[in-house]
C-alpha cells in the first residue's frame, strides 16, 4: 500500500531540506562560492607599471604591498586566511590595463582588485569592474572620479584626491608666494585637470600666466618648458608623475630657468625623483646630485616621513621592508603601498569570518577605518573618497620636512582647515583588529 503525503507535508519537507542545505553552505562552502575566497586564502589582483615611463618608483608598489601581506600571513593572516596578491605589469598603457584586469577577474577569479595604479589606465576598467560587482579598492590615483558611489558602488579611492590636494597647495601659494606669476605643468587627463580645479580655487587667475599639458609616454617636454620659461613665471605647479617632475627640472635647467616648484605628492617623492634626475643627467653625459636639484620643492604629504622611525607606522613598515624586500629603496612608494595594504586587511577583517565581495564593500561604507594617515578617511555611506587632506612639506637635504599642522578640506568651496587630532598608533603586532 502506497502512503501518499499531503502536498503541504511535501512542501514542508522540501523547505527543511533547502534550509539545511543553506545552513551547511553558510560556512566554508559559502566562502568557497565567493571568487578568490577559500577556507584558508584570499586572492586579490592589481595592475601597476613595472615597465615604461611611469615605472620609476611606482614599480615598487606591487612588491611592497605583497611584503605587507606576507608579513600578515606569517602572523596568522586575517580570520585564518592568507592573502595572495597577483600584480601584473600594464606599463601605464590603458589597453594593457583592460586586458590584464579582465584576466585577473575572469581567469584568475580574484576576490578584489586592490591598489591598481594610474588615472589614464584605471578609468578604462571601472565600468567593467562595477558591472561585474568586483570590489575595486584603493585605486592608486587621486582622481575625483573614484568617488561616485551611486554610479560605481564597488570603486573606492584611497589617497587624497587631486582637487583636495590642489586646494591645499593653492592655499600655500596664495599665502606664501603672494603676487608671484604662476604656471601649471600638468598631465593631460583627469589627474591634471582635477589638480587645477583645486589650485584655481585659491590662486588668483590673473597671476596664472600659462597652463602647459604633457602626454604620458612622450618624454620630450621641451616645448612646454620653453613656453613656461618664456612667461618668466616665478612659481611652477607640477601636476605630474615622478618622471615628468624630473624631466621638467632638467629641461628648465638647460634653459637657465629656476622657478620655485610646487608639486603634487604623486610626483614629489624625493628618493624617486632625485634618482631619476641623476639617471637622466647621466644619459645626457653629465653628473649631478639629484637631491640638490629638488632642494626647496614644496609638496603635500598625508603619510608620515619615511625617515621618522619614532613614528609607530614608519617603524612597522621599515621592519617589514627590511625583512621582506631589503633590496628595494624604502621610499614614499613603498610606504604608500604598505599603507593601503594595511587598509585592505582592516576592511577584510571587518567583513567577518566568511567574507563576501559585498561584505567588504559594506565594511568600508560603515566608515571608522583608521591607519597611517595624518588625516582621517572620508569613507561612509555616501563617500568613497580616501584621505581628507595633507600637510605642507618642503624637500630639504633630500628629505620631506613637514611644516605647520595637517590640513583638511573638500572638493567644493569648503575651507582649508587645520586638523589637530593625534595620529592613531600602529597595532603592536601590525595586524588590524576587526
Amino acid at each position: 500500500m502506497t502512503v501518499r503525503r499531503p502536498a503541504s507535508v511535501a512542501v514542508a519537507l522540501a523547505a527543511v531540506v533547502a534550509l539545511t542545505a543553506t545552513a551547511c553552505a553558510s560556512g566554508d562552502d559559502a566562502a568557497e562560492s565567493t571568487p578568490g575566497i577559500t577556507a584558508d586564502s584570499v586572492t586579490i589582483g592589481s595592475t601597476i607599471p613595472l615597465t615604461g615611463t611611469a615605472a620609476p618608483g611606482y614599480s615598487e608598489q606591487g612588491p611592497a604591498a605583497k611584503a605587507f601581506f606576507d608579513y600578515v600571513n606569517a602572523n596568522g593572516g586575517i580570520n585564518g586566511r592568507k592573502i595572495t596578491l597577483k600584480y601584473l605589469d600594464d606599463a601605464y598603457n590603458p589597453a594593457q590595463t583592460v586586458t590584464l584586469t579582465k584576466q585577473l577577474v575572469l581567469q584568475d577569479k580574484v576576490f578584489a582588485i586592490v591598489g591598481s595604479l594610474g588615472t589614464p589606465t584605471h578609468t578604462k576598467v571601472v565600468d567593467f569592474l562595477n558591472s561585474s560587482r568586483v570590489p575595486d579598492l584603493f585605486v592608486a590615483s587621486g582622481c575625483t572620479c573614484w568617488d561616485q558611489p551611486e554610479k560605481n558602488p564597488y570603486t573606492f579611492g584611497w589617497q587624497p584626491d587631486y582637487t583636495v590636494e590642489g586646494k591645499i597647495l593653492g592655499d600655500y601659494v596664495k599665502k606664501n608666494l603672494a603676487g608671484k606669476k604662476v604656471a601649471y605643468f600638468y598631465q593631460d587627463d583627469d589627474f591634471g585637470r582635477d589638480g587645477m580645479k583645486g589650485l584655481d580655487k585659491y590662486i588668483d587667475q590673473s597671476l596664472v600666466v600659462t597652463r602647459q599639458p604633457y602626454q604620458p609616454g612622450n618624454t620630450d617636454v621641451a616645448a612646454q618648458v620653453s613656453a613656461i620659461a618664456a612667461t618668466k613665471a616665478d612659481v611652477v605647479v607640477l601636476e605630474a608623475i615622478p618622471a615628468y617632475t624630473a624631466l621638467f627640472k632638467l629641461t628648465s635647467l638647460k634653459l637657465g630657468y629656476s622657478p620655485t616648484l610646487v608639486a603634487s605628492s604623486v610626483g614629489a617623492d624625493p628618493i624617486t625623483v632625485s634618482g631619476l634626475l641623476e639617471n637622466f643627467a647621466k644619459q645626457a653625459g653629465s653628473s649631478v646630485k639629484g637631491q640638490d636639484l629638488i632642494e626647496g620643492l614644496v609638496t603635500s604629504a598625508y603619510l608620515p616621513p619615511v625617515d621618522d622611525t619614532s613614528n609607530s607606522w614608519t617603524a612597522l613598515f621599515k621592519k617589514i621592508h627590511d625583512q621582506y624586500i631589503p633590496n628595494v629603496p624604502f621610499d614614499g612608494n613603498v610606504y604608500y603601498a604598505m599603507a593601503y595594504a594595511y587598509t585592505f586587511t582592516q576592511a577584510l577583517a571587518r567583513a567577518g569570518q566568511n567574507p563576501t565581495r559585498q561584505g567588504v564593500i559594506d565594511a568600508l561604507k560603515k566608515g571608522g577605518l583608521a591607519g597611517p594617515g595624518l588625516v582621517p578617511f572620508r569613507y561612509g555611506a555616501d563617500s568613497h573618497a580616501g584621505y581628507t587632506g595633507g600637510q605642507i612639506a618642503t624637500i630639504s637635504g633630500g628629505k620631506q620636512v613637514s611644516s605647520g599642522t595637517p590640513l583638511t578640506t573638500d572638493d567644493g568651496d569648503g575651507p582649508v582647515t587645520p586638523y589637530t587630532q593625534p595620529q592613531p598608533q600602529a597595532p603592536a603586532n601590525g595586524i588590524p583588529a576587526a
